[in-house]
């Protein structure tokens, strides 16, 4: 097992390599410093000295891969490839371009998005997970059509809706809780409950109708019609065999979710002025702040192969046939 962990981790840093080049290519070879000045600036009117100025303040005016004007380890060292993309990997974010530690945002920030996104993570599961055995063990009856209606119909609301629509009914209409906001400590719950309910409510359409899938497949198995030969009752065959055997699939897309409760949700967290992590990017790309752009991309690009990497791990955990060699 550590051998095979320790290969992936090594698969993974060709993989790194490759989107640090990419971000790099497009963001200083594609979209150039000076666009960049000229972006924060203003389009129109702007001087070749203000946009050296600018340049200058912010470590775009050094070359891109080598600095010719150098001497030694200096030709590499001091170019905005080595100062923005390669510190990357040492996990060195530098500065944003407002000359924030974007380190220490990224540590303010984390907690207000697990805050939201753990509950909305586990709850959902659960309601999901028994809306879906629910649907399965009333497969072919009006209980399994209307529920698979109802998934269709909450897959086709946009989450815009969800999220006006509980702002207006839950806090604005009842005033159960605040519209908007955040706070430290436990007078955060009261922030955090309307995106929980909201992130639960428009992932039960997908989810539910998703698992319901895997069941009903493994439903028509051999090992099932066994089962039921022998005389289980169908509530054991369903949570014994079906459920236990369904877990594959079940763990795959949960655990290629677990980089994006540390990323945040770019719509709730903005809509619900929760300052966290996705809410942190929004503002990034809104104010153009490409160095927080930048350590975002990378950021989640490292959280999601770790992801991929647990899967794996959780595979041989729940289906002990396979091995990892």
């Amino acid at each position: 097992m550590f051998a095979y962990i320790v290969r992936r981790l090594a698969y993974a840093i060709p993989i790194l390599v490759g989107i640090n080049l990419l971000t790099f290519y497009l963001f200083f070879v594609v979209n150039s410093p000076d666009d960049m000045a000229r972006m924060h600036l203003g389009m129109k009117r702007v001087t070749p000295e203000a946009i050296e100025k600018w340049k200058a303040s912010h470590g775009y005016d050094k070359p891109l891969l080598v600095n010719t004007d150098a001497a030694d380890i200096h030709k590499v060292t001091d170019t905005i490839f080595y100062e923005k993309s390669l510190k990357l990997f040492l996990f060195d974010f530098g500065s944003s371009d407002d000359g924030r530690d974007i380190s220490f945002d990224i540590g303010q920030r984390m907690l207000p998005s697990l805050a939201i996104a753990v509950p909305s993570l586990i709850i959902g599961l659960l309601v999901n997970i028994t809306f879906a055995l629910l649907m399965a063990f009333f497969r072919g009856t009006y209980v399994d059509l209307s529920g698979v209606i109802l998934c269709v119909v909450l897959m086709s609301v946009s989450a815009m809706f969800y999220i006006i629509g509980g702002q207006y009914l839950l806090a604005k209409t009842f005033r159960l809780v605040p519209i908007s906001g955040f706070d430290s400590g436990l007078d955060a719950i009261k922030f955090i409950i309307l995106p929980v309910v909201i992130g639960v409510v428009s992932g039960i359409g997908a989810g539910s109708r998703w698992y319901r899938t895997f069941f009903l497949e493994e439903a028509g198995k051999d090992y099932v019609r066994t089962a039921r030969a022998k005389g289980l009752a169908e509530s054991l065959v369903l949570f014994r065999h079906i459920l236990r055997n369904a877990l594959i699939p079940i763990v795959t897309g949960v655990v290629s979710l677990l980089p994006l409760l540390f990323m945040g949700s770019l719509l709730l967290e903005s809509f619900f002025a929760v300052p966290g992590l996705g809410s942190y990017t929004i503002d990034g790309i809104r104010n153009q702040d490409f160095a927080i752009v930048r350590v975002m991309v990378f950021l989640g690009s490292v959280l999601y192969i770790i992801g991929l990497i647990m899967v794996d791990i959780a595979y041989t955990i729940v289906d002990p046939r396979i091995r990892l060699t």
